[in-house]
């Protein structure tokens, strides 16, 4: 790694004396300058600076102070020593951390997603490490006391009591620390007698920040092991093979749903837990987790969880608490890959295939591509679960990267749901109105509820109008800072943008022409709840998405009240077309397949596929079995008909030739660019500019990179900035990575103008 120089000298090749004495860390900062650069460590701190810990250093000339990570130690006999002149370093200030807040594995871990993802280490390791712990949230400074170290010698002079030898003894025997009022209660004394020994010199006092143990997860009523089935019992035989060897294997579960991927997870995890090591759970969805959670602590002594809804202190107390190693199972979204587990045995990537595992900001990774290198790395089993495996992890098990384990019944052999669709072409041509719910599909909801049955309605867009236009001039009321129409909520009386949160008042008029016949169309969640409580209004409902489900502990109540049945009706957006299991649901309805169908993303029709197939398996778990109707303007689409048949392998048989044929993922690699700037202009010269030094790049390295673009953007204009992007594809793993490296080097900046690489990109707007 070559030393970059702050310091404006540049020393001739020196040779260093094998007995010289010196060490030097190596230190990256989570923003800009990035780093590495090197510092010299003082004697006082030798044994302070330690890979993971941050100090405290003086940057340039102008001496700026910067809170930087030691990520290496560095000596005269370490492989770049020669690049070392330890004379010309500046000394480390101070160290920030008592102990590292990285073990070595995420270190090595930060140092892979920084080279996979074109991301500095040191905004990887601000990542990993949650605000909370960085900041110390959740934690208070307490007094300790010990022994001075020559109490013995001391004490030959002294004239002590009885009482206070007893306090002395009991803080030379014992290892653990004591506040004040604690050897108090022990030795059963006021603190006179302990003050006293302080004052003489003999109990030495010392302040600490201690985190506060006030976020321990309530116990579940403790549930036996289920009965496996002979898929099941294979399934967990072929993990275990695994775990009771210590070695490597990635594993993609297809299991149908309601198939007990599960309780095969439930069964690994155990044998695990026996071993006195810890496994890692990830959910897509903050709506699983306490579902899923409830299922662990009742079966596990020790469960910690993390995600975006918990305070910080909450995220500092557990993360803690894995780190110390007293958590069996760590659950949580994405970001719960990083959990500083000191024994991992195994990590599980449930519903694997959803689009949520994937980082919208730097570093841009997926969780899954992140666990099979932390579980290969750290030498351990990877189970991937999904009743729709991504097509990339599908062909990953053709080609033997992963071994495929097949649930391909319920458990119980309850059948899969029936799954019909509704014509929505016949359906608008047949009524002089049309509202959300077509005929046949409010006669189903009125029958299942009179029969004892539950509903879940999905319908995956927010807000209770998706445009608002003026019938006089056609004008669409947009987000001024974004490229898109604003969507109407009745929360509020409000329009609001998806993407920046603009507001502005319900508008009563046209913006552009004044007329006051301004018209609210197109559908979200918002209105189906109105037209579902107008429909039936003898029927509780509940809605469930991203404005209802702010609150901390919002899923939990919303979902234990569809579980206990004062819910008849669940409607919302996909958080509840996954991995809920209810077994009283016998009707559900997807009241617009075609949400996502037609976008400009080649996997548009594998993200319908999965969404309409994961919302079809909420229903049909129980004895009253099941039913699914799916309102759609294309009936005939073949992932519609893929979803009704329940045929994973039919539709993964048609669309893998298709993205074979053009080298789209899993037959390819891409990256994709995104530049953005206040001024259009500027935007389109840097992208022109960026794509010309790809191509400089890509023939500079004899490459078979491709660059598609660039072109505005989808979204032309976001935030109140403009984009243009580009698509860069190869059909060689780590070649993007290397052609925009050595493309960096030679782009120069515009002001005022960004841009972004995304590796595996998954947004394509």
């Amino acid at each position: 790694m070559d030393q970059q120089s702050l310091f404006n000298v540049e020393p001739p090749p020196w040779q260093l004396d094998d007995q010289d004495d010196w060490l030097a860390a190596r230190i990256v900062f989570p923003g800009a300058p990035f780093g590495p650069y090197d510092y010299s460590i003082p004697a006082e701190l030798e044994k302070s600076v330690q890979p993971g810990v941050r100090v405290e250093v003086n940057l340039g000339r102008g001496n700026r102070i910067m809170i930087g990570y030691c990520i290496e130690v560095i000596g005269p006999c370490h492989p770049d020593a020669h690049t070392v002149n330890p004379q010309k370093l500046k000394p480390i200030g101070r160290v920030i951390d008592a102990k590292p807040l990285i073990n070595a594995s995420l270190l090595g871990l930060a140092n892979w997603i920084s080279d996979y993802y074109l991301c500095p280490v040191g905004q990887v390791i601000e990542t990993i490490v949650p605000t909370g712990v960085r900041n110390k949230s959740g934690t208070r400074e307490m007094l300790f006391l010990s022994a001075a170290e020559d109490l013995q010698q001391r004490t030959k002079t002294m004239k002590l009591s009885q009482l206070q030898k007893t306090i002395l003894e009991t803080l030379v025997s014992s290892v653990q620390d004591w506040t004040p009022r604690e050897l108090a209660e022990t030795v059963g004394c006021t603190q006179g007698p302990i003050s006293t020994l302080r004052k003489k010199g003999l109990i030495v006092a010392t302040t600490k920040r201690v985190q506060q143990k006030t976020h321990e997860i309530p116990r579940e009523r403790r549930t036996a092991d289920l009965v496996l089935n002979e898929e099941q019992q294979d399934a967990l035989d072929k993990i275990n093979q695994h775990i009771d060897s210590d070695t490597h294997r990635t594993f993609l579960m297809h299991g149908v749903t309601g198939s007990g991927k599960t309780e095969v997870y439930i069964r690994a995890i155990q044998r695990v837990v026996e071993f006195g090591k810890q496994a890692i759970v990830l959910v897509p969805e903050i709506s699983l987790t306490p579902q899923t959670r409830q299922r662990f602590r009742a079966r596990f002594d020790r469960v910690a969880v993390l995600h975006s809804h918990l305070t910080a202190a909450q995220r500092a107390w557990h993360w803690q608490e894995i780190a110390a190693g007293r958590v069996q199972v760590i659950i949580g979204a994405r970001s719960a890959i990083f959990a500083p587990t000191p024994r991992l045995g195994l990590i599980v990537l449930d519903e694997e295939h959803d689009g949520s595992f994937k980082q919208d900001k730097a570093p841009r990774y997926h969780a899954r591509d992140v666990a099979d290198w932390r579980a290969s790395n750290e030498g351990i089993p990877l189970v991937l679960g999904s009743a729709t495996p991504s097509l990339e992890s599908w062909q990953r098990t053709i080609d033997g990267k992963y071994e495929k384990l097949s649930l391909a019944k319920r458990v119980l052999d309850l059948p899969l749901p029936d799954v019909a669709t509704i014509d929505l072409r016949v359906d608008f041509g047949g009524r002089k109105r049309f509202g959300p719910i077509s005929q046949k599909l409010r006669q189903e909801i009125t029958q299942a509820v009179s029969r004892g049955g539950q509903v879940i309605l999905l319908l995956n867009r927010r807000g209770f109008s998706t445009r608002i236009q003026c019938p006089g001039c056609g004008n669409v009321e947009t987000c001024p800072d974004c490229s898109i129409p604003l969507t109407h909520h009745v929360d509020g009386n409000k329009a609001v943008c998806h993407y920046c949160d603009h507001q502005i008042p319900e508008p009563k008029k046209c913006s552009q022409c004044g007329n006051d016949s301004i018209r609210f169309s197109g559908l979200g969640t918002q209105r189906l709840a109105a037209t579902v409580a107008a429909m039936f209004p003898e029927i509780p409902m509940m809605r469930m998405d991203t404005d209802t489900m702010r609150k901390p502990g919002s899923h939990e109540k919303a979902l234990a009240k569809f579980r206990s049945g004062e819910i008849k009706i669940l409607l919302g957006t996909q958080m509840i077309a996954k991995g809920l299991d209810f077994p009283n649901v016998t009707l559900v309805g997807v009241i617009n397949a075609d949400t996502a169908l037609h976008l400009p993303d080649f996997r548009a029709a594998e993200r319908t596929f999965g969404l309409v197939t994961q919302v079809a398996g909420r229903t049909g778990r129980g004895e009253k079995g099941g039913r699914v109707l799916v309102q759609t303007f294309d009936p005939e689409h073949k992932a519609i008909q893929a979803a009704t048949r329940h045929d994973y392998l039919g539709f993964a048989a048609e669309e893998l030739p298709h993205r074979d044929e053009f080298k789209y993922p899993p037959f390819g690699f891409q990256a994709r660019i995104v530049i953005r700037g206040e001024l259009e202009s500027k935007a389109e010269q840097m992208a022109e500019h960026i794509a010309e030094q790809i191509e400089f790049a890509s023939e500079k390295l004899n490459t078979d990179v491709s660059v598609l673009g660039p072109a505005a953007a989808p979204v032309e204009k976001l935030r109140g900035k403009f984009r243009f992007h580009m698509l860069l594809s190869s059909e060689t793993s780590g070649t993007l990575q290397s052609v925009i490296r050595l493309a960096q080097k030679t782009i120069k900046s515009i002001n005022d103008v960004q841009w972004i690489v995304d590796v595996d990109p998954q947004d394509m707007m």
